[in-house]
């Protein structure tokens, strides 16, 4: 296993403790979260809500840590990518188990899910729910959920980490373990593209270091083809599909999960940093400066993931305090908190329907769908 940290790290362990930290998510090791042998036999407090926060559902994914979590796009499921490559498919109003997604492949590599995505739907056509997931050993694999059968494989010679779909779907990014981001077309699954830095060391035109979060801008009028990614390298880059190196960045954020929101409203980008300082912050979209740094909690923990919520709230969860927060836009102030969670929050996302919508949180190997009460 000491080789798999190694791998996933690539360094050390021991050299830095964002490298151990990450590697221990990917292996399904958190060590830092979990405890030893010891603290494993004490009774743990049942994960509880404070403030305007209630659990609606608690979706169990057995013997495996959740990794990913994302909703479909009309809210219906929710799919959790688990540490050791299987996806598990819920009903997203009962928390009941539809679906199981493996393979020989899977079970063969016996790695992470790294990240998921539905496949954007056609506005008028009825949703099939057509989901990609990526794995720590390169493999990128389409499903069809409701068949269990996988659709079409691709391998990339690196850890893919992260994917996302243009607005209409035509085209995903990929990145992961390496500098270089792979836009690939849909429909055919062939490569089409690759984003990557200059050989010009102080420009910093695209990464240095691995990429663990892609996002397209969602609003694909005004913004056609742009997407923005981030990772160790403490820059968040914004590229033009069709210009090989980024044209722009933001100095600062140290993404080490889905820490990357775009709100197409306000043209605001949100950034969760795993680091005890400035870890939730707002920047401008276009002018790229920084708008605001969002209060800790009274007990901060290290952000992986965050997401603007509906028009007035903002997620944000991540480790050492094991807790995921609900903060209001205008006063920055918490709102609700999912607390004494048994193990850190390295995913989350929220379902995109209604002015408020419901959020499904990772944590160990559960998935918590909550909401936010009151007004």
């Amino acid at each position: 296993m000491l080789n798999l940290l190694q791998a996933l790290a690539g360094d050390s362990p021991q050299s830095s403790p964002r490298l151990t930290k990450r590697a221990s998510v990917l292996s399904g090791m958190a060590a830092s979260d979990h405890g030893d042998g010891h603290e494993a036999h004490e009774r743990r407090p049942e994960p509880t809500c404070e403030g305007n926060l209630r659990i609606l559902q608690k979706l169990d994914c057995g013997h495996e840590n959740v990794l990913c979590v994302k909703y479909s796009y009309d809210g219906t499921l929710v799919a959790a990518g688990l540490v050791h490559g299987a996806v598990k498919i819920f009903q997203a109003h009962d928390g009941s188990v539809l679906y199981h997604l493996t393979d020989q492949e899977v079970r063969d590599a016996h790695l992470p899910c790294t990240s998921l995505a539905f496949i954007p739907a056609d506005h008028g056509q009825k949703y099939e729910h057509l989901l990609m997931a990526t794995y720590a050993n390169g493999v990128i694999k389409f499903w069809h959920p409701s068949s269990g059968s996988c659709l079409h494989t691709i391998h990339e010679n690196r850890q893919t980490l992260t994917a996302s779909f243009s607005p209409h779907g035509d085209v995903f990014v990929t990145g992961g373990a390496s500098a270089q981001l792979h836009m690939y077309d849909t429909a055919t699954k062939k490569m089409v593209r690759t984003f990557e830095p200059s050989p010009d060391k102080t420009v910093m035109d695209g990464h240095m270091l691995r990429v663990f979060s892609v996002l397209y801008h969602p609003n694909a009028v005004a913004y056609p083809g742009v997407f923005l990614s981030g990772g160790w390298d403490d820059t968040i880059q914004f590229w033009d599909s069709r210009v090989k190196h980024s044209v722009r960045k933001i100095f600062g954020p140290h993404i080490c999960g889905e820490g990357l929101d775009i709100d197409p409203e306000h043209n605001h980008v949100l950034t969760g940093s795993w680091r005890k300082d400035s870890a939730l912050q707002v920047w401008d979209f276009n002018s790229t400066d920084k708008i605001k740094d969002i209060p800790p909690d009274f007990n901060s923990c290290l952000v992986y993931c965050c997401q603007w919520l509906g028009r007035s709230c903002i997620t944000a969860g991540g480790s050492d305090q094991n807790m995921a927060r609900i903060v209001d836009r205008g006063t920055l102030q918490t709102t609700g908190r999912l607390v004494d969670l048994p193990g850190g929050v390295y995913c989350a996302d929220n379902s995109h329907h209604g002015n408020v919508p419901k959020v499904a949180i990772g944590a160990a190997n559960m998935v918590y769908i909550v909401e936010k009460t009151g007004s």
